[in-house]
C-alpha cells in the first residue's frame, strides 16, 4: 500500500470540497481549483470527518503510481487554496536584471535581446529588487513550472556563478584555467 496514497487529506473549515462526475472542485479563501483524476482511482469525501480519501482498485504498478500521485495532487490543491505557493529566484551577474511590464516579465541576462516571458493566469509575479523575483499562486504545478521556465533562460554557470537561480540554491563552482609554474 502506498504510504502517501493511504493517508487521508484533511480539509480545513474554510475550504469547501465538491465531487461530481470524476471532477474534484476545491474552493478556499485564495481561490478555486479543479482536478479531473484518473478513472481507475476512487476519490471520496467524508463530510463528518472533513477528509478526502483515495482508494486504488488493485496493486498493479500503474495503479500504485496513480494512487500516490492523485492523493498528492489533491493535498496540494487543499493547501494552495488556503496559502499560496511561493518560489523565489535571484539573478546574479553584472547588469543582469528583470522588469515587469503588464503581464510580461522581461529579463536582461547577457543576451543581445531582452527575453520576455508571459506570466501565466493565476500566478502573481513581483520584484523585490531588479535582481529578485517572487512568484506565487494557488496551483503548485503552474508556479513551479513558471519558475523553472525563468531559470531555464540563463541557468547558473559553474565558473563565475552568473545566471538565474533559486534563492538558497548552491551552485557548484569549478576552478578556471590553471597556469603552469
Amino acid at each position: 500500500m502506498s504510504r502517501i496514497g493511504k493517508k487521508p487529506v484533511a480539509v480545513p473549515a474554510n475550504v469547501t470540497v465538491t465531487i461530481k462526475d470524476g471532477n474534484l472542485k476545491v474552493k478556499g479563501p485564495k481561490g478555486e481549483l479543479n482536478l479531473d483524476w484518473n478513472s481507475a482511482m476512487a476519490v471520496s469525501y467524508d463530510e463528518a470527518k472533513r477528509e478526502i480519501n483515495v482508494v486504488r482498485p488493485d496493486d498493479q504498478r500503474n495503479n500504485r503510481a496513480l494512487h500516490g500521485l492523485t492523493r498528492a495532487l489533491i493535498a496540494n490543491m487543499v493547501e494552495g487554496v488556503q496559502k499560496p505557493f511561493e518560489k523565489k529566484l535571484e539573478i546574479v551577474g553584472v547588469g543582469y536584471q528583470a522588469t515587469l511590464a503588464g503581464k510580461n516579465i522581461s529579463l536582461q541576462v547577457g543576451f543581445a535581446n531582452i527575453i520576455k516571458l508571459p506570466v501565466p493566469e493565476g500566478v502573481t509575479c513581483t520584484l523585490a529588487k531588479p535582481t529578485e523575483i517572487h512568484i506565487s499562486g494557488i496551483d503548485k504545478a503552474v508556479v513551479g513550472q513558471f519558475a523553472a521556465n525563468i531559470r531555464r533562460v540563463r541557468p547558473p554557470e559553474p565558473y563565475k556563478g552568473k545566471g538565474i537561480r533559486y534563492t538558497g540554491e548552491q551552485v557548484r563552482r569549478k576552478a578556471g584555467k590553471a597556469f603552469g609554474s
